[in-house]
């Protein structure tokens, strides 16, 4: 197979919001959207699979927290609340909190990403901002947020991940109703070992594992079959309105399409890059204070990595064939879902889990805050609405049976399990001056 092109879709509307939150910052507010605005360009041209970008998106918001909280006495260090993380270094002498968060967080994302070039120019802007400090408080800042970046990066590399690059490739098992690849690309199973990762608050991710879906079956009438059956009519009845809500919740970071002969690739958003984006709208809907900006972005961003933790470790537990696979076998041997399907297992919906792991922590800061979601603009797709987090977490959750891919109780059960990781987090990280603060 030829792949004749590649289609860089990251960051065609990211300027225009970039050049407003640059304002914005100048005048002391909110520096999270700009910073997680270019790290999520840089991810989608790295193609970072989803639960990789989450941990990349955990680290770098948890250095700009920590380096942004620096003389607030109301925002306490994450240290001893989150897993394996020690107190971190203090400033000592006068140090700007927002220079300090930004440089700490483009350390942290340098050392993370491949393509480190391209997030030099959302770095040097938002730096520029900063040019009217005296030298020696931009010094020292900076060198603060050097500190907060490496005592980061130190923790990260004990949390299992580079143990996990050296484990064996998963082989599809052979057994009846075990995972297969999938067309077009027939791609192997990704972040197999994913589960055996550090979480960043659960104290034991086996307490978070969902029932065992219904066992494989394609005998009439079993749970199993008839859960195929759901997904294969709601796809022959699909409304107009519900193919767009599958493609606003696609967020699959590497898409092959084949035209003829040709095949060529698109790169989107990831799953946790579209809720870091919901929570960088709501920063700027509250008109959040630095440090509370960076509160919010690293808890959303500690949700959604756990959630991928706990998710991951259900799909190769459980090992669920996919739709796609048994609909093609079974009931129509030419079906295609309307969503291409991922590279992994089944069970949980991995959408559903972390949606609704985010949404929890995103209304227990915000409330029920009604906003337009306007993150899969850069890649071609309308603005939608919605009165609340939780209503768009359930909407992203039954996105995957209208895109053909998943069944109904991966959705229904990794909603329940994705709202526990994010009570978890909220109960272990949410600073209760963050509410008390709201107007």
């Amino acid at each position: 197979m030829v792949v004749s092109a590649v289609l860089a879709l990251a960051g065609c509307a990211g300027g225009d919001r970039l050049g407003a939150d640059l304002a914005d910052h100048a005048d002391g507010r909110a520096v999270g959207p700009p910073t997680v605005q270019a790290l999520t360009d840089v991810m989608v041209w790295d193609i970072f699979n989803p639960p990789q970008a989450s941990r990349v998106y955990a680290y770098a918001t948890v250095a700009g927290y920590e380096a942004a909280r620096l003389g607030d006495a109301a925002h306490a260090s994450y240290a001893g609340r989150l897993t394996g993380l020690d107190l971190l270094h203090e400033a000592e002498g006068e140090v700007d909190a927002r220079l300090a968060a930004t440089h700490a967080f483009f350390r942290v994302a340098d050392a993370m990403v491949f393509s480190v070039e391209r997030l030099d120019p959302a770095r040097d802007s938002l730096l520029a901002t900063f040019a009217a400090l005296p030298e020696a408080v931009r010094e020292r800042s900076e060198a603060h947020g050097e500190a907060v970046a490496a005592h980061v990066l130190a923790w990260a590399a004990a949390d299992g991940y580079a143990r996990t690059r050296s484990l064996p490739r998963y082989t599809p098992a052979s057994e009846e109703g075990a995972w297969q690849p999938t067309p077009p690309a027939y791609i192997e199973a990704i972040e197999p070992h994913w589960g055996q990762l550090r979480p960043f608050v659960l104290d034991d991710v086996a307490a978070y594992q969902a029932p065992d879906p219904p066992p494989f079956s394609t005998e009439a009438g079993s749970a199993f079959f008839e859960d195929v059956r759901e997904v294969y009519a709601v796809d022959q009845a699909l409304t107009d309105e519900q193919r767009a809500i599958a493609a606003f919740w696609d967020c699959n970071p590497f898409v092959l399409y084949e035209e003829g002969h040709l095949s060529y690739a698109a790169k989107k958003i990831s799953p946790g890059g579209h809720w870091m984006g919901i929570a960088a709208i709501a920063t700027e809907a509250a008109g959040d204070a630095p440090v509370e900006a960076w509160a919010a972005l690293s808890q959303t961003a500690v949700a959604l990595a756990d959630a991928f933790i706990v998710s991951w470790m259900d799909k190769y537990r459980t090992n669920v064939i996919r739709p796609e696979t048994v609909i093609r076998r079974t009931l129509d041997p030419m079906w295609q879902p309307v969503l291409q399907t991922p590279p992994f297992p089944e069970y949980t919906s991995g959408h559903s889990v972390i949606s609704a792991a985010a949404a929890e922590v995103l209304t227990a800061i915000y409330g029920d805050l009604a906003f337009d979601d306007d993150v899969e603009v850069p890649y071609g797709l309308p603005v939608r609405s919605f009165d609340s987090f939780r209503a768009a977490a359930a909407e992203a959750a039954i996105s995957r049976l209208y895109g053909g891919i998943h069944y109904r109780p991966a959705i229904e059960n990794g909603v329940v399990q994705g709202r526990a990781v994010g009570e978890a987090v909220v109960a272990r990280l949410r600073p209760e001056s963050l509410a008390a603060t709201r107007p």
